[in-house]
């Protein structure tokens, strides 16, 4: 089905009228964000390569682990009532999604717990991945957010002088509290020669140069 509402409403919308909007089959992938939909470029060249490694890495530990997880293609993460992000990477729980009417139609995700891993790389508007999603991820619960900047394009205060590819996992900090409103994310960061560790995937055994030149 084509929808025929004007591709850059002027309009203050919420969730629902965003995934009812959408233009399907579309050159370009759409954000809300505050209200405003957004235009987000489809990843291209390096951005789609690395993007593209970290599915199949993460795919094969899924499969050898034998977990419930699996990699969408593409799906749209509900972070508010105006406002939802579409991740480069997600991991989701298909246990959790099983009979959600919101996945089966539009593949959004409106229920955080379904979201085990979300990765955003970085190639352009660095700010939206270190700042606006990271704490919408942080608010929603998610237990871990990974941020490819392979680029090393985020602010010395994200990723240190001198700057320089980095690879950051944010992780829910245990802080005792069954209150996910209480949770906030710590931060490890990984370069060059160093092997990445995730508290999601413990047993993935990945270096960040490897990341940054997708298994080269």
């Amino acid at each position: 089905m084509v929808r025929t509402t004007p591709v850059n409403p002027t309009k203050v919308v919420n969730f629902e009228e965003f995934v009812q909007w959408c233009p399907e089959g579309s050159t370009e992938r759409y954000e809300l964000h505050g209200g405003t939909v957004v235009a987000m470029p489809k990843p291209k060249g390096k951005h789609s390569q690395i993007a593209g490694f970290l599915m199949t890495e993460l795919s094969v530990e899924i499969r050898r682990l034998g977990l419930p997880y699996f990699v969408p293609r593409e799906c749209v993460v509900k972070t508010g009532e105006w406002s939802g992000y579409e991740p480069d990477v997600i991991v989701l729980d298909r246990q959790i999604l099983a009979g959600d009417g919101a996945w089966e139609r539009a593949s959004t995700v409106d229920r955080s717990e379904a979201v085990r891993l979300v990765v955003e790389v970085v190639s352009g508007n660095w700010s939206d991945d270190y700042a606006l999603k990271l704490d919408a991820y942080e608010g929603l619960g998610i237990a871990e957010y990974w941020i490819v900047d392979y680029l090393g394009l985020g602010g010395r205060k994200f990723i240190g002088t001198p700057k320089q590819p980095t690879f950051s996992v944010y992780s829910l900090s245990d802080n005792f509290s069954d209150n996910l409103s209480d949770k906030e994310y710590a931060v490890k960061q990984f370069r060059g020669r160093e092997t990445i560790v995730s508290s999601v995937f413990p047993d993935l055994r990945l270096r960040a140069e490897e990341v940054f030149g997708a298994g080269a």
